[in-house]
């Protein structure tokens, strides 16, 4: 007779807190609790790079934003490897959950007087992370050896991080940029470390529903920091008509973001994965591809910023490169994205980067609404590409590459 296993938050669920690969695989409250820390942070790295526009405060944002999303992409790694209602898993989120949100109130000053916070928080999260799972999987030790990697990696990554918050100026974004590179490519090299080697494709396996929700969810956030900026920033203080203008040109822009990332892909992402011959070749594409796409809406988001604050007189060069940046940055991972899940890319995605780039030049020249509104029509020519390609034509099945 087949019996029920116990339920997770019960006493007798014992042993090493992984996932059941016939439990659940949907997303817990939890979790989207734990999300909401990245409402504010995506905010306030966005409204931070528009504070002063240079090439070296955008440096400055790339560096927070990645950085930020690296903590949720391994947090969400761990809820994907571990059962997300084992009360260890829960304290581990909790606990997460405050050094994010630590973390991000440090970033107004990162590169100031709150260095320390920033770059300390950062690596108490994802050390304190493996001195908690490593104890908690002594029964398994390829599941504790594969935490012991991960962590020997963020150990190197703390001297960067902590070298670079006691510096200042170019020397604390060169150390943090170095630190990153460590984490980014521990991550993307499955952790090799020397006796112990890389992580086992056995020990790589991904939910795919969950795994696919969870990046679904985060670029909702993404966007969630383009609709706070339209409704913060619009006022009636300059001409009525201009104003409501930019603000339908800012909406309808985020809701087409919202479309081409759907479409198609989005909706087929655990398909994909499914489909793939290797599932875990997701695990290590997903946080690049997503990472690339929410970049690019964040400067929209500083774009919205920018043309409802002020959406006369000619665009800056400044203003230029965030207002049609972020749609390029959105499309140049969109396309990446793509290839993951169908292996081909869609001529609408370096079209639309093309289009963008072709207009810049005389967009100098007219209002930063009018230059929004640029933008608006190349997204408006990727979505109807999009519609005309699928229209009439039976659904299309995924098919990753090999």
């Amino acid at each position: 007779m087949h019996l029920p296993a116990p339920d997770p938050a019960s006493p007798q669920a014992v042993g090493p807190p992984v996932r059941d690969p016939e439990g659940p695989r949907r997303v817990t409250l939890l979790e989207l609790f734990f999300d909401l820390v990245y409402v504010v942070a995506l905010a306030l790295i966005s409204r931070t790079m528009v504070e002063r526009l240079d090439w070296h405060s955008a440096g400055q944002a790339l560096i927070m934003l990645a950085a930020v999303w690296w903590t949720w992409a391994i947090t969400t790694l761990v809820t994907d490897l571990y059962d997300p209602e084992r009360t260890e898993i829960k304290l581990l989120i909790s606990a997460v959950m405050f050094g994010a949100l630590l973390m991000t109130t440090a970033i107004p000053e990162a590169f100031d007087d709150r260095g320390s916070v920033f770059a300390g928080t950062y690596v108490a999260i994802h050390l304190g992370r493996g001195l908690f799972l490593m104890p908690a999987v002594r029964r398994q030790p390829q599941t504790q050896r594969r935490a012991a990697r991960i962590f020997v990696w963020f150990v190197v990554s703390a001297v960067p991080w902590l070298i670079g918050a006691f510096v200042s100026g170019d020397a604390r974004i060169i150390c943090w940029t170095i630190a990153l590179a460590i984490d980014y490519l521990g991550f993307r090299l499955a952790y090799p470390v020397p006796g112990l080697g890389v992580v086992p494709e056995t020990q790589r396996n991904v939910t795919a529903e969950h795994l696919s929700e969870r990046y679904q969810q985060f670029f909702i956030i993404a966007l969630g920091d383009c609709i706070l900026t339209i409704g913060t920033m619009f006022s009636l203080k300059h001409n009525e008509a201009e104003n409501l203008a930019a603000f339908a040109v800012a909406f309808l822009t985020t809701l087409l973001l919202w479309r081409i990332y759907v479409h198609k892909s989005g909706e087929l992402l655990p398909s994909a994965i499914k489909a793939s011959e290797s599932p875990s070749r997701f695990l290590f594409s997903a946080p690049y591809t997503h990472l690339l796409m929410i970049s690019g809406v964040v400067t929209t988001a500083s774009g919205f910023h920018l043309v409802l604050h002020e959406p006369t007189g000619e665009t800056p060069p400044a203003w230029l490169a965030v207002i049609l940046g972020g749609p390029a940055l959105f499309l140049a991972g969109r396309a990446s994205f793509e290839y993951e899940v169908f292996s081909r890319v869609s001529w609408s995605r370096p079209g639309g980067i093309l289009a963008l780039l072709t207009i810049a030049p005389a967009a100098l020249y007219v209002p930063p609404m009018v230059t929004s509104l640029g933008a608006l029509l190349v997204l408006v020519a990727v979505a109807y590409a999009d519609f005309r390609r699928s229209h009439g034509k039976p659904p299309e099945i995924p098919s990753p590459p090999h």
